[in-house]
């Protein structure tokens, strides 16, 4: 098989709160053509798109370049013969993070990851729940062992954002800055903290 012309990337969105995460990334993604983006959703996470951002699931997957149905566990990246970057899950579910903690791959969401973790490439689990239990940080410690990261979708303040819009730009930017995939003005990025600040603590 030839290598693809741009890197493939796996994009799954879950039944959790937070779709407009998976959303953001295919939209950026979209406009930027840095990557080849291959979209799978579950059942769960289409209803949580229609309560969340009044989406039906054919607006979301027009914004994908190959969508590939949850139950499809023959598709093509079920396979890792299949090359990709890698994949995002975003975001993840308790239900999804404990299929992959767990090997089940009884969808072609966790098979997809499964396949992620056995051919060594970047898994990115945005897990959105709060609070855990002791289950929920065992799946997360699990992942974490067999080389997945845990990316729970938490706003960072010091960049003083001024809208949502800003915060979830933010998260969005830092899951692709975990793949080297390109994007603008998304993150506003650290420079450390200013003299003024220095000086008033000294």
């Amino acid at each position: 098989m030839n290598a693809p012309a741009k890197p493939r990337l796996v994009i799954a969105i879950t039944g959790a709160s937070g779709t407009v995460y998976g959303v953001r990334m295919l939209e950026q993604l979209r406009a930027s053509g840095a990557c080849e983006t291959h979209l799978v959703m579950s059942a769960s996470g289409a209803l949580t798109a229609t309560q969340e951002l009044a989406l039906k699931r054919t607006d979301i997957e027009a914004l994908a370049d190959v969508v590939h149905n949850v139950k499809d566990v023959g598709a093509t990246i079920a396979s890792g013969s299949f090359k990709s970057a890698g994949m995002v899950i975003a975001p993840c579910s308790m239900k999804t993070l404990a299929s992959i903690a767990h090997g089940f791959a009884d969808n072609l969401v966790s098979r997809a990851a499964d396949v992620m973790l056995k051919e060594r490439r970047k898994l990115v689990l945005m897990a959105r729940e709060t609070p855990l239990n002791l289950a929920h940080l065992r799946n997360m410690t699990a992942v974490t062992e067999m080389g997945g990261i845990i990316f729970p979708p938490v706003p960072a303040f010091y960049t003083q954002p001024e809208s949502l819009d800003d915060i979830i730009n933010h998260t969005v930017g830092r899951v692709l800055d975990l793949f080297d995939i390109p994007h603008t003005q998304l993150v506003k990025r650290w420079e450390g903290i200013s003299k003024l600040t220095q000086n008033e603590y000294h």
